[in-house]
């Protein structure tokens, strides 16, 4: 399944020429840079900054590569400058637009909080499209809702990357730490950005540390 069709999308995606590999891929796994006026690399998840762009996949090493051996210079058919910190650019882009469209989705009535909450919706038809776990949450509650998103076989991914204070400030509540993104036009933008993020950082690092122990 491709990564847009989990959530309905039937657009086409066109495709792109990866910097680093060679590879064409479809723009959901690459992420786009920019042309400065100065001539640097600017990163632009959004894709949406004029002129000539360069394409490079969503990947830390990929996008490390491209910047230590210079590769961005094909894209652009001329000498650039990348900035040795991209990926971590790209990194914190990334989260911030997660950031903002989750807060989006919850203005809209699509994001419910709470632990409550979480566990009927972990036993609904349909089931979520994403459960939000606070990265500092309590570990007893988050086992809790992962046993139970087990017995009832729900799949929904789980975003933990984010600690509570950033998950209240997105989405305007205080003590943001158990919650969910319901199934719809938010959840398709929200799944693309988050599978780029993924490139960069661990999307849920409790739920690997728990393999770990």
């Amino acid at each position: 399944m491709s990564r847009g069709a989990r959530h309905g999308r039937t657009k086409p995606v066109r495709e792109r020429r990866c910097v680093a590999t060679g590879e064409v891929k479809g723009e959901d796994d690459l992420l786009r840079v920019a042309l400065s006026p100065d001539g640097r690399v600017t990163p632009d998840v959004a894709a949406r900054l004029p002129g000539r762009g360069g394409w490079v996949s969503a990947d830390r090493a990929l996008v490390d590569k491209a910047v230590k051996k210079r590769l961005f210079n094909r894209a652009f058919e001329q000498p650039v400058e990348a900035p040795d910190d991209l990926a971590d650019q790209f990194e914190a882009l990334l989260k911030a637009r997660l950031l903002s469209l989750l807060g989006l989705a919850r203005r809209a009535g699509r994001v419910e909080l709470g632990s409550d909450a979480v566990r009927m919706a972990l036993q609904s038809d349909p089931e979520p499209a994403w459960r939000i776990e606070a990265s500092d949450a309590a570990p007893d509650g988050r086992k809790k809702l992962d046993h139970l998103a087990k017995a009832v076989e729900c799949t929904a991914p789980v975003l933990g990357c984010f600690d509570a204070d950033a998950l209240s400030r997105a989405l305007g509540v205080g003590n943001a730490v158990h919650a969910v993104l319901a199934d719809g036009p938010e959840a398709a933008g929200f799944s693309a950005l988050a599978f780029k993020l993924a490139g960069f950082v661990n999307l849920d690092p409790a739920a690997a540390d728990a393999q770990k122990s």
